[in-house]
């Protein structure tokens, strides 16, 4: 039972005990309370002296910005209308001016107005007096004034047709004189520029041997080397009394290279027999296609003409074993190339396109020996295979006047292929041929009525005819002349150009006895 009341005396005890623990609590808690409030209020009042002192000298600063900007509207308001008078005053002397002006202004248009009226009265007087000498001089003339008119017209257009025809004639006098000068500078100019050294060729060529007992060796046993080589190459062996030289002769110059190129080789090498000779002629053509292959690529850089077709290469390195009257084909061409591009640059036509013409326009002697056709037909199909231009076209097919030369490309082609072939030097004919020649220019001369004599001179290049002076008159040899010249371009074939020139003249003679 005891423990039962000790139990609950503990208990009340401990009630008791948390009672005052709570009663202390409470005003320890309430005399902080009141240090808190006792202290916010103490920081609020110097919050509020702070406001206060703050606002005071806010309010002291911005008095003081107040008056200084005051000050400075008042400066600016000043300086404005001081400004302002000053522009008024300047436009009250502007007004003056203008015043002044208008009235002096106003002064001279009464002055100008009274001008004008005096100038229509004049008028007026000129008009009447002209009016009063037109019908005098229509009465003292017999003519109304459209009569007058009409005549005048008539006068006048007849001396204006002749003074336009007068003159028209002059010009043109004055322009062939001009064009002939300068077509003459020009083609002089581009044969000085353009001077190359040809090496002339003809259908044979030489070989040289080491000795005589050589040429035993190339005709073989029985002939049969000889023949071996003759039928390999396609040439003809000319083995005669010339000591140490063997001849190669063929119209066909790439046979007559391939055939020399072979007997070289044999030579060199010592063994001679049909085995050998066929192994030989295989290297030698390899050897001369690529020699064709080097000249057509040589031709065109030295040239200046690029893109050309692969097959137009090989052609051009084929003419070089080309010859046309003992002239190289192309040296030719590369003549005839330089020259179309200097003319073409002094005339300001395309120097590429001229070029070009001039460089191929030959192309087709390249295979005129193993196709049938002229050189022109073939050059023409030639460059139609390989796609060039028309206007190169035309120009390979005009440059021998197969058909009239419609650009300026294709005339200059036929200029320089005309120079390059009658230069002194450039073609050669034997002998024979060339006595010919001159023989049937004279007989073409002396076969007209009125001729008295003719004479062939400079090389051919031209001829002068005596004529009768009681048969030709001065107006006659004119015609004569040109039929002359027409005769020759039909029955004669000649580089160049030929001068036909007729002399007549009057000899009187008498005897002092």
């Amino acid at each position: 039972m005891w423990y039962i009341i000790l139990g609950v005396s503990a208990l009340v005890l401990g009630f008791v005990g948390f009672l005052g623990g709570s009663a202390y609590r409470k005003k320890s808690a309430e005399k902080a309370i009141g240090s808190a409030e006792s202290e916010a209020m103490r920081i609020l009042n110097d919050a509020m002296k702070t406001a206060e002192t703050r606002k005071k000298e806010a309010l002291l600063e911005a008095k003081d910005e107040i008056h200084q900007l005051r000050q400075e509207t008042e400066k600016d308001l000043r300086e404005r209308r001081s400004e302002v008078q000053r522009q008024e005053h300047r436009l009250l002397q502007r007004e003056e001016t203008l015043d002044r002006k208008t009235d002096n202004l106003e002064a001279k248009e009464e002055k100008l107005s009274e001008r004008a009226k005096e100038i229509e009265t004049k008028i007026e007087e000129c008009e009447l007096l002209k009016k009063s000498q037109m019908e005098m001089l229509e009465k003292i003339s017999g003519y109304s004034k459209e009569q007058a008119k009409a005549y005048l017209l008539e006068t006048l257009e007849g001396e204006l047709t002749h003074e336009k025809a007068v003159r028209i004639k002059d010009f043109e006098n004055q322009t062939r004189e001009e064009s002939a000068n300068l077509a003459k500078e020009i083609l002089g100019r581009a044969i000085q520029r353009c001077a190359a050294d040809h090496s002339s060729e003809m259908t044979v060529s030489v070989v040289a041997l080491p000795n005589d007992e050589m040429k035993g060796r190339i005709i073989g046993r029985e002939g049969r080397n000889i023949r071996a080589i003759e039928n390999a190459t396609g040439v003809d062996l000319i083995i005669d009394d010339t000591p140490e030289a063997i001849t190669v002769s063929s119209f066909e110059p790439i046979r007559r290279e391939i055939a020399r190129v072979t007997l070289e080789k044999l030579i060199s090498d010592g063994r001679i027999h049909p085995a050998r000779i066929e192994e030989t002629v295989a290297k030698a053509t390899a050897e001369v296609e690529s020699v064709i292959k080097q000249e057509g690529e040589r031709a065109m850089i030295e040239s200046g003409v690029h893109n050309l077709h692969p097959e137009l290469i090989k052609l051009l390195g084929r003419l070089h074993f080309r010859t046309s009257y003992g002239q190289n084909v192309l040296n030719h061409s590369l003549e005839v190339c330089h020259l179309s591009g200097l003319i073409a640059s002094e005339l300001g036509a395309d120097v590429n396109l001229a070029k070009r013409a001039g460089l191929l326009h030959d192309i087709g002697k390249a295979v005129d020996h193993e196709q049938e056709g002229t050189h022109i037909q073939l050059g023409v199909e030639i460059a139609k295979k390989c796609k060039e231009s028309e206007a190169v076209i035309h120009a390979i097919h005009a440059h021998h006047g197969d058909v009239e030369a419609k650009t300026v490309v294709a005339c200059i082609v036929q200029a320089a292929d005309a120079i390059s072939a009658a230069r002194p030097g450039a073609r050669r004919e034997n002998i024979e041929n060339y006595i010919k020649r001159l023989e049937k220019l004279e007989e073409i001369a002396n076969s007209f009525n009125g001729v008295d004599s003719s004479y062939a001179i400079q090389a051919g290049r031209e001829i002068r005819i005596i004529v009768k002076p009681e048969v030709i008159s001065d107006d006659k040899m004119v015609i004569i002349a040109r039929d002359i010249a027409k005769r020759i371009e039909d029955e004669l074939e000649y580089p160049g150009q030929i001068k036909v020139n007729l002399i007549r003249e009057n000899r009187v003679a008498d005897y002092a006895k």
